[in-house]
């Protein structure tokens, strides 16, 4: 739960539900489906091959080439996306306390490289266990309190009902709407299947388990948890809105962007509870710190098993490779860092951001590995083909959109605002400021019709389009002629469609998936 609910969540969310809307809480819909699919469809496969890495999966299941694409693009997704990680928790440290953020996030980095380095999965997840506590404990604190200090929950709700904030059911299928419930439902199912069923830190928690029964039933954990958490950040949302429906805090400048409504709010209802502001920092940090960890411990997994162990001649000894991947921790961690400088210049939302980056490589990954499991025809130039293509599309398409969002060329509606309850003599300061002469907005021509593609759709088209283009490319270069596949590369979903249940019809032949000996199986 830590490691999918990261300070991105804990600040992004309530900031969504603030400036758009209602519309994103939806997305817990999704969440169940991903659950059943990852424990009856993807997870069978991981648990009985036993492997430490689930990209040693593409070796398997197709080859060597296919394999180093998958890291690669795993670990693409992890640089984009744990510097983010850390520039949440430094953003709200710095908002609570004044020091400045450039000072906080080297401290977060060194606190959580130092412990990942040195306990490996097990700190990982004792210390993701105290944070989840902690985690809890801040949001549930910071949901009665606010609460309470908007009016209680009816006037929460009715403010939020007269400011046009709550909106769940918009069943447009415009797919160049930010969020309908289409788009969050249909979208966020992708997403989080590429985030749970075949990310590379869940594989590694799943495959910890005795059994696979175990693993099936922390999925379900998993996904309760993640709709309480994510449930009680949306709520957090409404409260801030209810809380300054009169008085809007980024209008006003008291603060710079929509994230910053969290921290900036509990320091406004801290005047009554001295070391709420620590207790909420501590909360931030600590979804953070699992975020990142988590990301450590599993990218370096990923660099030693798949970049670099089948180039050593000479097999390493124990404690060669676990100094090896200490510094592996240390120099991912420290690239972090100055990606963080990068971070601070995008203009999107936390949680558009984050979507955009990960769908680059999320969804490219979730279509080779689906194409493998679900698809015994296809074969390795299959899925390179489907691969490279469908993370150069995604690419494009999502920095491209980054840049017309940049030029002013692509706005998203906002939910309206009010300053009529802030101080008259700052409103008269506020309009002296901004009402400029020729300030009429001059007409652009709208961006091209992908850059207007909700991010949301981001994941589910890079799937896609690997698991099209790879079936096509596979029945191009002819299949998997004369050659049988493995049973146990194959999801149990799919042996219902194979002649007896032990064997896999290939490239329309008689062929069948024995249970034979492979060299890279044992």
């Amino acid at each position: 739960m830590t490691n999918y609910i990261s300070g991105i969540s804990i600040l992004g969310i309530p900031a969504e539900m603030y400036t758009y809307g209602t519309q994103f809480w939806m997305i817990i819909v999704s969440e169940g489906f991903v659950s059943l699919a990852m424990a009856y469809a993807y997870l069978p496969v991981f648990y009985k091959l036993q492997i430490t890495s689930s990209y040693e999966y593409l070796n398997q299941r197709f080859n060597q080439t296919v394999r180093l694409l998958g890291s690669i693009l795993f670990l693409t997704k992890m640089l984009l996306y744990i510097p983010i990680v850390i520039y949440v928790p430094a953003l709200a440290f710095s908002q609570v306390t004044g020091i400045n953020l450039h000072l906080v996030t080297p401290v977060v980095c060194i606190v959580c490289i130092f412990y990942t380095t040195l306990g490996g999965l097990k700190a990982v997840v004792w210390t993701d266990t105290v944070q989840t506590i902690i985690m809890f404990g801040a949001l549930i604190i910071v949901l009665f309190m606010g609460t309470s200090s908007a009016g209680g929950f009816s006037e929460v709700w009715s403010r939020n009902l007269a400011g046009g904030r709550i909106d769940f059911f918009n069943f447009d299928w415009d797919p160049t709407i930010r969020h309908s419930f289409w788009t969050v439902t249909i979208g966020n199912f992708f997403s989080w299947m590429a985030s749970c069923s075949i990310n590379q830190a869940m594989v590694q928690r799943c495959l910890a388990m005795p059994s696979l029964h175990s693993a099936r039933v922390t999925a379900a954990i998993l996904v309760v948890g993640i709709m309480v958490l994510v449930s009680m950040c949306c709520y957090i949302g409404l409260v801030i809105y209810a809380y300054y429906y009169k008085c809007d805090p980024v209008t006003r400048g008291a603060i710079h962007k929509s994230d910053q409504l969290l921290p900036y709010f509990v320091m406004q209802i801290a005047q009554t509870m001295p070391g709420l502001p620590g207790l909420f920092v501590s909360g931030v940090f600590s979804a953070a710190l699992s975020s990142m960890s988590t990301g450590l411990n599993s990218m370096t997994g990923v660099i030693f098993e798949d970049l670099i162990k089948p180039r050593i001649k000479k097999p390493l000894s124990e404690s060669q490779a676990s100094f090896l991947m200490k510094v592996i921790v240390v120099i991912i961690g420290s690239i972090c860092v100055g990606l963080v400088f990068v971070v601070e210049k995008m203009g999107a939302a936390l949680i558009q951001a984050s979507g955009s980056l990960s769908a680059i490589t999320a969804g490219p990954l979730l279509g080779i590995f689906s194409l493998g499991m679900f698809c015994p025809q296809a074969n390795p130039q299959g899925a390179l083909a489907g691969g490279l293509i469908s993370g150069s599309l995604i690419t494009w398409i999502s920095i491209g959109t980054q840049m017309k969002m940049a030029q002013g060329l692509i706005r998203f509606p906002q939910k309206p605002v009010s300053v009529e309850g802030c101080n008259a003599n700052w409103v008269a300061e506020y309009l002296s400021l901004t009402l400029v002469p020729d300030s009429t907005p001059k007409p652009v021509e709208p961006a091209f019709i992908l850059y207007r593609v909700s991010y949301m759709y981001y994941c589910g088209l890079g799937a896609v389009t690997a698991f099209t283009v790879g079936l096509l490319v596979s029945y191009l270069t002819g299949s998997n002629k004369n050659k049988k596949i493995h049973r146990d590369l194959i999801s149990p979903v799919v042996y219902r469609f194979i002649d007896d249940g032990a064997s896999c019809q290939v490239n329309g032949t008689n062929d069948v998936c024995k249970k034979i000996e492979l060299d890279t199986i044992t």
